[in-house]
C-alpha cells in the first residue's frame, strides 16, 4: 500500500459511510436525501477569537488564534500545511468537555487569517519562532503550564519549538501522523498530487463537498468548519484560463433527488449563474512551499526522541513509524497509540478518540484532571 503523507495532504482512503462518533451532524442519507455541506462558524466551537501582535523586525505581526476554556494547563494546537486552526474546531469542544484546560489554536504564518510582513518564509526555525512570540505575547514573562500538538506540518514544527525552548513552561508534546520516515518518502509524490486537486471552486460548500468526497476530511462536521480556514474568494472570473479547472471536475456526483423538487432546482441554476463570477480559490499555494519540505521533516525523528518532556505520538498506521521510532518506541522514549480507520487528518476524522487519547496521557501525567462527571477509564 503506498504511503500518505503528511503535509496533510495526500489523498486518503474513501470516506466511510456516516459519520464518525461524537458529530452532532446528522447526514440525511437514502432516497431524495442530500448532505448538509453548508459551513459552520467558528463560534460553534471555540469561545473567543482574536489576533494577537507581535513585533518583528520593525513591524508587528498579526496572528489569529481561536481559544476556549478558563484554567487549567494550555493545549497550543498546531494545524498542517495549508490547513487553519479552524481543523481543531471540533476536537476543541470535545477535549474541553473532558478534562480542565484552555486551549489556543493559531493560524500559521501564510495560513488562514493571520497576517505577517514576510508570508512566504515557511521554514521551520521562523515558524517554530512565531510559537514562541505568541505564546509570549498572550502570557507574558510567566507563562501558563503548555502542551504543544501539532498535526503534520504542524506536529514539525511543534517539534522545533519545543528542540529549540521556545516555550520555557513547556509540559508535553503531542505529534499526530506525521514521521520523519514516511513524510521524506511521499515529498516526491507531493507536486503530482497537488496538481490533482481542483484549483477553484464555485462555493464554499463545493469545496467542503470535495473534501468529504475525496476522502481528505472523513468527519462531514469538521469538514464544514475546517475548509472555511483552506479556501477564499478569487478575484479571477469563471471564464479566466487560470481558473478553468473547477470544482465540477474535481468529484464524482451523486444521484440524489431533491426534496423541495423542480421549484428548488430553479433556484439552484440561478443560484449558480450568479455565483460564476465569485469563485474560491485555496488560501495557501503549497506547491510555492516546496523548499522548506524538507526542512520541516530532515532529522525530526531524533529531535523529537530529545525531546525531555513526555511525548505522545499518534498515527493512523502502525506502517508509518520509521527505524529511529520503532527503536525509542521500544526503548518507553515515548508513547504510541495507533488509530485504525482514520485518513491523516485523525483529529478531524475522530475528534473523540484523539481527545480520549489525550486526556488519558495528561491525567496519567497529572497535568491535569477529568472533568467532574466525566468517566476516568477512557
Amino acid at each position: 500500500m503506498e504511503k500518505e503523507l503528511h503535509l496533510n495532504l495526500l489523498p486518503s482512503k474513501p470516506p466511510m459511510a456516516g459519520l464518525q462518533s461524537g458529530s452532532n451532524v446528522k447526514l440525511r442519507m437514502g432516497p431524495g436525501r442530500k448532505r448538509d455541506f453548508t459551513p459552520l462558524l467558528w463560534s460553534q466551537y471555540f469561545e473567543t477569537m482574536e489576533d494577537v501582535e507581535v513585533e518583528n523586525d520593525n513591524s508587528k505581526d498579526a496572528f489569529r488564534i481561536y481559544s476556549s476554556g478558563s484554567h487549567g494547563p494550555v493545549l497550543m494546537l498546531l494545524h498542517g500545511g495549508g490547513h487553519s486552526a479552524l481543523s481543531w474546531a471540533v476536537f476543541t469542544s470535545v477535549i474541553c468537555s473532558r478534562i480542565n484546560c484552555r486551549v489556543v489554536a493559531m493560524d500559521l504564518r501564510g495560513h488562514g487569517d493571520t497576517k505577517v510582513k514576510n508570508p512566504d518564509d515557511l521554514s521551520a526555525e521562523t515558524m517554530a519562532k512565531d510559537v514562541g512570540k505568541v505564546v509570549e505575547a498572550l502570557y507574558g514573562e510567566n507563562p501558563p503550564p503548555i502542551m504543544i500538538i501539532g498535526h503534520s506540518m504542524g506536529g514539525a514544527i511543534a517539534v522545533h519549538t519545543a528542540a529549540a525552548n521556545h516555550v520555557p513552561s513547556l509540559l508535553g508534546l503531542c505529534v499526530i501522523d506525521v514521521v520523519e520516515g514516511t513524510a521524506m518518502d511521499a515529498l516526491n509524490s507531493m507536486q503530482n498530487f497537488l496538481r490533482s486537486r481542483p484549483k477553484t471552486f464555485k462555493s464554499v460548500e463545493n469545496a467542503i463537498e470535495w473534501s468529504v468526497k475525496s476522502g481528505q476530511i472523513r468527519n462531514v462536521e469538521s469538514a464544514r468548519v475546517s475548509m472555511v480556514g483552506q479556501v477564499k474568494k478569487c478575484e479571477e472570473p469563471l471564464s479566466s484560463p487560470g481558473v478553468s479547472r473547477s470544482i465540477s471536475e474535481g468529484i464524482i456526483e451523486e444521484e440524489e433527488e431533491d426534496e423541495e423538487g423542480g421549484e428548488s432546482n430553479h433556484k439552484r441554476k440561478k443560484e449558480d449563474d450568479q455565483e460564476k463570477e465569485c469563485l474560491y480559490t485555496w488560501r495557501v499555494d503549497l506547491s510555492k512551499t516546496e523548499k522548506y519540505w524538507e526542512g520541516w521533516f530532515k532529522g525530526l525523528s531524533s529531535l523529537f526522541l530529545t525531546c525531555s518532556v513526555p511525548k505522545l505520538l499518534l498515527l493512523a498506521g502502525v506502517d508509518r513509524l520509521d527505524k529511529d521510532l520503532t527503536i525509542g518506541q521500544m526503548q518507553g522514549k515515548f508513547q504510541m497509540q495507533v488509530l485504525p480507520q482514520c485518513g491523516h487528518a485523525v483529529h478531524e476524522d475522530a475528534p473523540e478518540k484523539v481527545a480520549d487519547a489525550l486526556a488519558t496521557f495528561m491525567v496519567r501525567h497529572k497535568f491535569t484532571e477529568f472533568k467532574e462527571g466525566f468517566p476516568d477509564d477512557v
